[in-house]
Parts: structure tokens; sequence; C-alpha cells
């Protein structure tokens, strides 16, 4: 009789490890698999010196599933919205994602990173970013350095996601995809970087690794979309048309104030099709920005869809074959306000301005020189259409705007400072490209 039980109890313990080793055979990662979750505060992961000089201790709260007893678990780390001058990791939308994603058999971070920056301008909201890169960037290698050391948090380092709200998915995006300093010298000059301790910066935990596994964006925004490449990691991205904080396609991030320009999750789609990127998207037609952040019954609604998608895209990533929950929609082709391609690379119909084309197969030819100028610069082009030439900065003011019929024209430096601009060009029909340029 012993010896049956404890061939019985082989079988047994047999099972458990095979299904530890697959999870998704029991449902975790796709369904609520655990009801309660425990949420440990205040971990502290690091710390740096704010805008205004000041020590500033960097936290994170973690949540688990209660009673969880697996040793190698998924990890998401969330950073909150706020527009790099407030929220903290205890905002309701990124505690509430942290709990649906616990439940189904994740754990999460959901981190605090140093805000605020003065004067309220574009150079210095582009400094806060780097700052807010340096903070998770720093948390990543907190989960590293325990993994290889204590093993508190049993986290599996090869299964390691970032993802945030508004500001947090910018800080996001730009951790995964500002790879190199020289991409954001149209920002900031080297000195200014280094000054900020650089891309890595010295928020803690120093050595190890940074690397993730996919991104996933709500209601965010990168710099530059031209930036992600098809060896990157993958993206899942959800944005609402109607944004007008964090523009659904290209524009100002404007929270009150006029901040910074940058591409939104329709831009950054476009981009990663082009690229062969790996990327899922979810247009929320007509909704504003961070439409699932409060308790009312539509916010509810919009997280319910928003955990769903991103369910859907963590469980591809993970290996598990489980339904779609929330596929991918159609989207709403009047709010484009620039003509794109789908996937399959077919064009697609924009019922305002018709058949669509690549904005990068749409670029005029657009030549800009001397650029960098002390003086006046030379604009060409190749279209002999009427065409609209604008000159912004980094706040979204309107420095100049001329409209040009012929191929080229002649823009005069007289009240034009020092600095770092936008060009744009456009036709009558709402296409579009834009170069930067930068007059010394």
């Amino acid at each position: 009789m012993k010896k049956t039980l404890t061939l019985l109890s082989l079988v047994a313990l047999t099972s458990f490890g095979a299904n530890a080793q697959d999870p998704c055979s029991t449902g975790r990662y796709a369904s609520d698999v655990y009801t309660n979750i425990t949420t440990t505060s205040n971990i502290v992961y690091g710390a740096n010196t704010s805008f205004s000089g000041a020590n500033t201790t960097l936290k994170l709260d973690f949540y688990e599933p209660t009673g969880d007893t697996a040793q190698a678990r998924p990890l998401i780390i969330w950073a909150h919205g706020g527009s790099f001058l407030g929220g903290t990791k205890a905002d309701g939308d990124v505690v509430s994602l942290s709990q649906h994603f616990a439940k189904k058999g994740y754990v999460c971070a959901s981190i605090d990173y140093r805000t605020g920056f003065f004067p309220i301008d574009s150079v210095n909201s582009v400094k806060a970013v780097v700052r807010a890169v340096q903070d998770m960037k720093a948390s990543i290698r907190f989960f590293y350095a325990d993994a290889q050391g204590a093993n508190t948090y049993k986290i599996d380092t090869t299964k390691i996601y970032i993802g945030g709200s508004s500001a947090g998915a910018i800080t996001s995006l730009h951790v995964a995809y500002l790879d190199d300093e020289c991409k954001i010298s149209d920002y900031l000059n080297g000195a200014a970087i280094t000054a900020l301790g650089g891309l890595e910066g010295a928020s803690g935990n120093p050595g190890y690794s940074t690397t993730v596994q996919g991104v996933i964006n709500l209601c965010g925004a990168l710099a530059r979309y031209s930036w992600l490449e098809g060896n990157d990691v993958p993206l899942c991205s959800l944005h609402g048309t109607s944004d007008g904080t964090v523009k659904y396609n290209r524009g100002i991030v404007n929270p009150g104030i006029a901040l910074m320009y940058l591409d939104g999750s329709r831009m950054l789609h476009e981009r990663a099709c082009a690229v062969d990127l790996e990327n899922q998207f979810y247009t929320f037609n007509g909704a504003p920005h961070v439409p699932y952040a409060g308790t009312s019954a539509n916010a509810l609604a919009y997280m319910d869809t928003t955990v769903n998608f991103v369910r859907d895209f963590l469980i591809g990533q993970l290996g598990c074959p489980n339904a779609l929950l929330q596929p991918e929609n159609a989207r709403a082709q009047a709010a484009y306000l620039y003509p794109i391609n789908d996937c399959s690379g077919n064009p697609i119909v924009d019922v305002c301005q018709g058949a669509g084309l690549t904005e990068s197969a749409n670029d005029f030819g657009l030549s800009v020189y001397p650029n960098p100028a002390t003086d006046n610069m030379t604009i060409t082009w190749n279209s002999s259409a009427e065409m609209n030439v604008r000159l912004v900065d980094f706040s979204g003011r309107l420095i100049r705007t001329e409209v040009v019929n012929g191929k080229d024209f002649q823009l005069n430096r007289k009240g034009i400072n020092n600095g770092i601009y936008l060009l744009i060009l456009s036709d009558k029909n709402g296409n579009s490209t834009s170069q930067r340029v930068i007059f010394n």
C-alpha cells in the first residue's frame, strides 16, 4: 500500500510539474485564475536628484497573486501618467491594470519616477522624459538584480514587459526605442545629455540588464516614429482618435500647455507595419485621452477593452494558444490626419481625402540647405502645386507661414532666433511632410 501511495504521489508531482512548465494549460495568463491580490507598497528601487536638485527616493508598489507558488513569473512594469509634472504609482488606472493582470498570474510593479520641470517649455519637458526613462531603466535593473540574488520577487527575466498610460506610455516607448543619444540631438546637445547622466542614468542598480520583451503603449507617443526598426521588441498600442492631449496621429503634446511635438500611436503602427515589426493596434474611435481612467460606466468599459486587448498581445508573446478576446478593430478612416497604409501594404481609403499613401512615399522630395543655417535657408521640392510652408518651434508655436507657387522657397532668417524648429510642407489635399531644421 505504501508503494502504491508513493507512485501516485510521483504521478501527481509529475503532472503538477508539467503544468508548472506550461502554465497556459491551466488558463494562467489568459483568465483570472486568482481572486485575491497581495500588494507590497513603497519598495525602494533607486534614487536620484530631481530637476531642482533635491534627493529623490524612487519607490514602487508590487502586485502578485495571493498564494502563488510559481518560481518564475512574467513581470509588467507600469508607469503612471501626469504630463511629467505630477501623478503617482497609486493613480487609479495603473493600479487597476496591475490588479487585473495579477489576477491572471502576472506580477506587476507600478513605479514612481521623477516628475516636475521648470521652466515649462519644450527643452525642459524633453529633460523630464529622459529622467523618467532613467528611472524606469533603474526599475528594470532592480528586478534583474533581485533575480540574480535573493530572488524575492520570483521574476522570469526573459518575460519582462514595460508599459504605461499617457506620460508613462511615452516613458516606456522611449525606454524601448530610444537607443542612441544621437537620436535626441535635435532636442538636447551632448553636454546637456551628459549633465543628466546619459540615457542609462544613475538611478540605481548599475551593471544589470535593461532588456525587455515588449511595450504596452496606452495613449502615448514617441519623438520620431522612424526610430522603430524591424528587430525591435514588439509593440501593443491603444489610443483614442479624439485625444486632445497626446495626439493619435502626430502633433503637439498639450496637457494645457504646449510641450513637445511627438508621433502618436497611429504613426507608430504605420512605421511598425512598414518595417515588419510585430505590433498590435486598437483604436478607440472618437475617444478622448485615457478614456479607461476613472470609475464611470464608460471608463470601466474602456478598461475592459484595454485589459482584453493587452491580454491578447501578452498571451501571444508567451505562446499561449488561447482565443482572442479583443481583436484589432477597423479604424475610423475619417479621423486620420495623414493617409496611411495597412499592414498588407495596401492603401487604406480615407473618406476625406481618397486613396491614401504613406507619408514617406509622399515627401515631395523635400530638401533644405544649409541645415544647420546661420542665415537664410533654401527649401526645394519636386511638386509644382501650390504649397504651404510652415515653421513651428517645439512648443508648437507658429513662427512663419508662406503659401508658395513653384518648387523652391528662400526662408528669410530675419526674426528667427537660434534654435531647433520643425519645417512642415503641405499641399491643398492635406498631404504633408516635415523636417527638423536648426538655426545657429
